[in-house]
């Protein structure tokens, strides 16, 4: 049968390079690290006054150490800053997190000692398995080295080392296979 015969793509099966059974998706290699009640308050406390403009940077710092985060000194906060889970968060002294940072860290997120987060950098450790069928977690940790620089609106991804000293561009999006 030749290709006229057929019809302009008649009768021929989309190819898909996965195939998803994402109703099978139950979420293994992935822990919350607290109990449902401990989650509510932590998002009710985000939402209602740590991103607020009006909460002063020190008590961004102290809600965050409350939650389980490790935090330094001179650390600060801005405002808008999202925080996911606080009790998988390192931040070291001196360190600043701009307005509209967003540290989505299903795993552990560590910031050295005089690290910058500019204003709307996105960490993520979340990630999906593409080759499982059900679209499994494939999270990963992130560490950001002393002295670095995650520019405004960069993307850092799970399982990513920023070594120290490095700059992160402004819209750069940067995995665990740019830094060796």
């Amino acid at each position: 049968m030749t290709r006229d015969e057929r019809g302009p793509l008649a009768e021929r099966p989309p190819r898909r390079r996965y195939a998803w059974q994402l109703g099978e998706f139950r979420g293994s290699g992935y822990s919350k690290g607290r109990g449902i009640v401990w989650q509510a308050l932590w998002f009710a406390t985000q939402h209602l006054v740590f991103a607020k403009w009006w909460c002063p940077a020190a008590l961004r710092v102290a809600i965050l150490r409350a939650f389980g985060a490790n935090v330094g000194t001179g650390v600060l906060i801005r405002h808008r800053v999202r925080v996911h889970w606080p009790w998988k968060l390192t931040i070291g002294d001196h360190c600043w997190i701009g307005e509209g940072g967003w540290l989505l860290n299903l795993e552990e997120i560590v910031l050295r000692d005089n690290v910058c987060v500019s204003q709307d950098a996105f960490l993520c450790t979340g990630g999906h398995d593409p080759r499982s069928p059900s679209f499994e977690y494939d999270n990963g940790s992130i560490s950001v080295g002393a002295s670095s620089w995650i520019a405004a609106r960069a993307i850092v991804l799970r399982g990513t080392d920023v070594p120290g000293g490095a700059v992160v561009p402004a819209g750069a999006v940067v995995s665990r296979r740019h830094f060796w």
